[in-house]
């Protein structure tokens, strides 16, 4: 599961890079649709590595865009600068039982006096500044669902390389994880701590992150995409208890081609 929310992820970043070479130009209009495999390293306990076929689509109309479990409305749009209104689902949910009841029971915590953690849908505001310095994208999203009732700041710069048909995207970001928003996903709930689970709430934290990512054209309509990324735990997440020890990173990466009609 996890692989699979890495990757879709990232579909926003690599559906942009296979429309665009952040220059002035508007992206081209239509579907792209897909196929990856994804592997991802889960800081979670004992969920492990995961590798995953997933398939990739994404949609750039006029006003309405889609992008992998990302979507939403441009609301001003001059070329070199966007301005949209977002929804985007949060896959950061997962269940106990495909945790590590030993390993949680090595943190110090009961398996049995545990919740699953729900995923969500967050709503919020975007704004994109591309050219030739590259694309610097700035967004806040809130958790409209009451999964986690938190919200989350984020920024991100990416830099286009051209060379030869390949288009390479080395990029570079952070976010800030609202405390309801980390407390929910790394630390121990209030119904938990009542049943006689330790207290841990990591507060707010921030998440950096380094990724890279290459496209190529493959014929006329057939794009090749591929990535990686790392984001880096704070000690804040790293000490939760729900997470494997020696954790402090995040590392995911994929590849697959797309055909745009």
């Amino acid at each position: 599961m996890k692989a699979a929310v890495a990757l879709f992820a990232l579909l926003p970043g690599f559906a942009f890079a296979q429309s665009s070479d952040h220059t002035n130009s508007a992206p081209p209009r239509g579907w792209s649709l897909g196929v990856a495999v994804a592997a991802s390293d889960s800081p979670y306990v004992g969920e492990g590595a995961r590798v995953l076929p997933v398939p990739t689509f994404a949609y750039e109309g006029e006003r309405l865009f889609l992008r992998g479990i990302a979507g939403g409305v441009h609301l001003l749009d001059t070329g070199s600068f966007q301005l949209d209104a977002l929804v985007s689902a949060r896959l950061d949910g997962f269940d106990i039982d495909d945790l590590s009841a030993s390993g949680l029971a090595g943190n110090g915590l009961d398996a049995r006096l545990l919740e699953d953690r729900d995923h969500g849908l967050d709503a919020g505001i975007g704004a994109a500044w591309s050219g030739n310095f590259g694309r610097l994208r700035a967004q806040v999203l809130a958790d409209v669902t009451g999964a986690s009732e938190g919200y989350e700041l984020g920024l991100e710069y990416t830099y286009s390389i051209r060379s030869g048909a390949w288009l390479l995207l080395p990029s570079v970001g952070v976010r800030r994880m609202s405390a309801d928003l980390a407390n929910y996903y790394y630390g121990t709930l209030d119904a938990e701590v009542a049943r006689g689970v330790p207290r841990y709430s990591p507060g707010a934290a921030v998440v950096p992150s380094v990724g890279f990512a290459a496209t190529r054209p493959v014929g006329e309509r057939w794009t090749f995409i591929g990535g990686l990324t790392y984001r880096v735990l704070p000690d804040e997440l790293t000490d939760s208890p729900l997470l494997e020890r020696g954790s402090d990173g995040v590392p995911s990466l994929f590849t697959g081609i797309a055909y745009r009609f």
